[in-house]
């Protein structure tokens, strides 16, 4: 990174970037890092990284252990369910809404979205399917004027996001996801609530399924 740019970083600024990268397992679960280490990769006194790891860890992203060190947090598996719950009660209903009325520029959005998912498919680049994944969903609520209700949804859904991202990069249920991308735009366009919540319902436990095996490939990253 450019030292100029890096001197200049703020802590909130460090904040997005690091939590950026533990969202992404850039920083992978369990990791010790220290603001002396972090500091120096980006050029940057302490002070404003002390300030972020403070933010991080009162989002429940790093824990810090007097004399042991700072950690990113591992992922709990039962904050994963409930974010998975919350998410599925409220996006189906969601989805419901959006088939009584939708925008048509953001049905558009949608279906360009879909074209550049089956693109990063052909590529395998899950860090951008999942990217693609967000805004396909963050859409969804725009378009029946939730983007209160998504954001309140990301701000307690983190680990279940991380467990998204291991699905992806384990190659799990890539093909469905698209499929199933698809047929809720249908049902969206096609006026067909049902068909719609029926479809969300599946796509949003399929988290469920492929647990076990995300677990068994990498149970360092667990609590």
């Amino acid at each position: 990174m450019n030292s100029e740019i890096s001197k200049s970083l703020t802590s909130k600024q460090l904040h997005e970037i690091l939590k950026k990268q533990i969202m992404n397992l850039e920083l992978k679960p369990g990791l010790n890092i220290s603001e002396k280490g972090i500091s120096e990769m980006f050029g940057t006194s302490r002070t404003p990284v002390r300030e972020a790891f403070l933010l991080l860890s009162k989002e429940g992203l790093l824990n810090v252990y007097p004399q042991r060190g700072t950690f990113v947090s591992l992922i709990d598996l039962e904050a994963v369910e409930e974010a998975r719950f919350l998410r599925e009660h409220v996006e189906r209903a969601v989805v419901k809404l959006c088939c009584e009325k939708f925008p048509q520029e953001k049905l558009i959005s949608l279906q360009m979205n879909l074209q550049m998912y089956k693109l990063y498919m052909e590529k395998k680049d899950y860090k951008k399917l999942f990217e693609l994944d967000e805004e396909f969903h963050k859409a969804i609520f725009e378009g029946c004027n939730k983007e209160r209700t998504w954001n309140t949804i990301c701000e307690v859904e983190r680990d279940f996001q991380r467990i998204r991202i291991l699905t992806l990069a384990f190659n799990l249920s890539i093909d469905e996801i698209y499929s199933q991308h698809k047929s809720i735009i249908e049902a969206i366009e096609n006026n067909k609530p049902d068909v719609a919540d029926e479809i969300m319902k599946k796509h949003l436990t399929m988290v469920n399924f492929n647990l076990d095996k995300v677990k068994m490939q990498y149970p360092e990253y667990f609590k």
